[in-house]
C-alpha cells in the first residue's frame, strides 16, 4: 500500500508578514477614511506595523486643508520615507501630487482621498501576498481584491461608498459616523470642494446599519460627520433605503430620528443652519439625540460673511435664539477666523459683538492664512500679521470668560459623563481619578471632566456612563465626584460580553 502524505498542504508554515505602518492626519473625516484602508489590509492579510522598524512600507493618509497642515503632512511623508524608504501617499494633499513630489520625489504612490482601490493596488504591487487557495477565499472589505480573489458588487469608492470600517481608531466607546463626502459650497476660503469633489451621501439604510454594528458591538456615542451635515441627501434627492424592513429618507431629521431610536449618544458636527435643522433641534429637546450642535459660523460681519461666501450672512443670532427656545440645554460650538481680507477694526468689532450676544458655550479660533489655489488668496486689503494675532487674543479673552461663566453655571448639578481614560497619580489606588465628558462636549475638541471614583473607585471602565456631582469648574473644564454607576441599556441587542457595562 502506498500512503500519499498531504501534511504540508494543510500545515501552515512560517512566512514572512508583510507588515505595513499607518499616519493618520487631519480631520474626524480623514480617520474614517483611514479606518476603511486598514480594515481592507487586516482582511487580505497584511499585519499593522506599530513602529518604522518592523514596517515594511507607510501609508500616510495625508491633511491638505491650510498650509501648516500642509506642512505636518510632507514632514511626515518625509520622516517615514527616511525610515522605510517605501511610503504611500493618500488624502487630501494628495490630490495635489505635484506638491507632495517637488518635495518627495521617491514616494512609491500617490492617490487622493477616499481611495481605497488605488492605495491597495499599490500595497500589493509593493507587497506582494503569497497566494494560498485557504486564506486567499476571505470576504473583501472594500472593492478591490487581489488577483483571483472575485469582489461583490458595490458603489464606486470615489465618494459616498456604502462600505463601513471595521477596524476602529477610535476607543470602543466612541465612533465617527460618517454620512457623506464632499461638498457643494464655494467658501473662497476653503478648497474642500477642490480636494474631496461635490457632496455625495450614503443612503440612510447604510449608515444605519453601521451605527447598529457598532452599538452592537459596545459603541455608547456616535459622532455624525460630513462636510456639510445639514445638506445631507440633497444629491440623491433625499431617496428611500429599507433599513429593518422600513423605508427610511436619506434626510437629517429621518436620519437623526433612526439614530435616535439606538439607544447610543448621538452627537451633530459640521451643521450650517439650514430651517430644516430646527426639527433635529426638536429632537434634542425630546432627549432623542445629544443637545449639541457644531456649526462652522466663521465671523459675525455680512461684510465679511459675503466676502467668504458664506449662506445665512446677519441671520446667525436669530437661529440660534430660535434654537434655544426650542432646547434651552443646547451647547453650541462654532469656529471662527479672525484677520480674513478686508477685515476691518469695525468689522472685528461686530464679531467680538455676536459673541458676547451669542454666549456659545464651545469656540475655537485661527487666523487667517493664504490657501493654495483658494479665491481668497487674491482678494485685497490683506491684514497685517500684528493684527491678526492681536485680534486672535482679543477674541479668545471674550471666548474664554463667556466658558468659564456658563461652566459655572453648572456647578452643583448632576450629570451624565461619559469616561475617556484614567487619570490615577502613582500614589492612588486604581480607578481612583477619572476623566470624563459631558453631552456637551466632543471627543478631542472641547473642554474634559475631572472625576474622583469615590466608592466606585476600581469599578468604573473606560466608556462607562457615570452620573457625576459638579463641584467646581474653570475656563474650560470641569471637576466633581461619581455619585453612581448606573447600567446602560442600548436599544440595540449587544454582542457578547459587550453588554451591560
Amino acid at each position: 500500500m502506498t500512503v500519499l502524505d498531504f501534511t504540508d498542504q494543510f500545515v501552515s508554515k512560517p512566512q514572512h508578514k508583510n507588515k505595513v505602518g499607518f499616519i493618520s492626519l487631519g480631520c474626524p473625516k480623514a480617520l474614517v477614511d483611514s479606518e476603511r484602508i486598514l480594515t481592507q489590509l487586516r482582511v487580505e492579510g497584511y499585519q499593522i506595523a506599530d513602529n518604522y522598524g518592523d514596517a515594511d512600507t507607510v501609508i500616510v493618509n495625508t491633511c491638505g486643508f491650510i498650509t501648516p497642515a500642509v506642512e505636518e503632512s510632507l514632514a511626515a511623508i518625509g520622516e517615514a520615507l527616511d525610515a522605510t524608504g517605501k511610503v504611500i501617499v493618500t488624502g487630501c494633499l494628495g490630490e495635489r501630487p505635484e506638491k507632495i513630489l517637488e518635495r518627495h520625489p521617491k514616494v512609491a504612490a500617490i492617490t487622493g482621498s477616499e481611495a481605497v482601490d488605488d492605495v491597495m493596488r499599490h500595497v500589493r504591487e509593493l507587497l506582494p501576498m503569497e497566494q494560498n487557495p485557504f486564506t486567499d477565499l476571505l470576504p473583501t472589505a472594500a472593492p478591490g481584491a487581489r488577483n483571483g480573489v472575485s469582489a461583490p458588487v458595490r458603489e464606486a469608492t470615489s465618494h459616498g461608498d456604502v462600505f463601513a470600517p471595521s477596524v476602529k481608531l477610535t476607543p470602543r466607546h466612541f465612533a465617527y459616523l460618517k454620512i457623506a463626502e464632499g461638498c457643494n459650497h464655494t467658501c473662497s476660503f476653503c478648497i474642500i470642494p477642490k480636494l474631496r469633489g461635490k457632496q455625495v451621501s450614503r443612503d440612510a439604510a447604510a449608515v444605519l446599519y453601521e451605527a447598529y454594528r457598532l452599538v452592537a458591538g459596545g459603541t455608547k456615542e456616535l459622532v455624525v460627520i460630513s462636510q456639510d451635515t445639514s445638506a445631507y441627501g440633497v444629491d440623491i434627492r433625499y431617496r428611500e433605503s429599507e433599513f429593518q424592513e422600513q423605508p427610511v429618507r436619506a434626510h437629517l431629521t429621518d436620519l437623526a430620528a433612526k439614530l435616535g431610536e439606538m439607544g447610543a449618544w448621538v452627537r451633530m458636527h459640521y451643521v450650517y443652519p439650514y430651517p430644516h435643522v430646527e426639527k433635529v433641534v426638536e429632537l434634542m429637546a425630546a432627549g432623542k439625540i445629544l443637545p449639541y450642535l457644531d456649526v462652522p459660523l466663521q465671523h459675525a460681519s455680512p461684510k465679511i460673511l459675503r466676502a467668504m461666501r458664506r449662506p445665512g450672512a446677519g441671520k446667525q443670532l436669530d437661529t440660534i435664539r430660535r434654537w434655544r427656545e426650542i432646547c434651552p440645554e443646547l451647547v453650541i460650538r462654532s469656529t471662527f477666523i479672525v484677520g480674513f481680507p478686508g477685515e476691518t477694526e469695525s468689522d472685528f468689532q461686530e464679531l467680538l459683538t455676536f459673541l458676547e450676544d451669542a454666549r456659545l458655550d464651545r469656540v475655537g479660533a485661527f487666523p487667517y492664512s493664504d490657501v493654495e489655489e483658494a479665491d481668497a488668496n487674491a482678494l485685497g486689503n490683506p491684514v497685517p500679521e500684528d493684527i491678526k494675532q492681536e485680534r486672535l487674543a482679543r477674541f479668545m479673552e471674550v471666548a474664554q470668560r463667556i466658558s468659564a461663566e456658563k461652566l459655572a453655571e453648572k456647578v452643583g448639578r448632576v450629570m451624565p459623563i461619559i469616561i475617556d481614560e484614567f487619570n490615577d497619580d502613582e500614589d492612588d489606588a486604581a480607578g481612583t481619578r477619572l476623566i470624563g465628558r459631558t453631552k456637551g462636549d466632543a471627543p478631542g475638541i472641547d473642554g474634559q471632566v475631572y472625576l474622583y471614583a469615590g466608592e466606585f473607585a476600581g469599578q468604573i471602565k473606560i466608556g462607562d456612563i457615570v452620573e457625576a456631582r459638579i463641584e467646581e469648574s474653570d475656563e474650560y473644564d470641569l471637576f466633581g465626584e461619581v455619585v453612581a454607576r448606573p447600567a446602560w441599556l442600548p436599544n440595540v441587542p449587544q454582542m457578547g460580553h459587550f453588554g451591560g457595562h
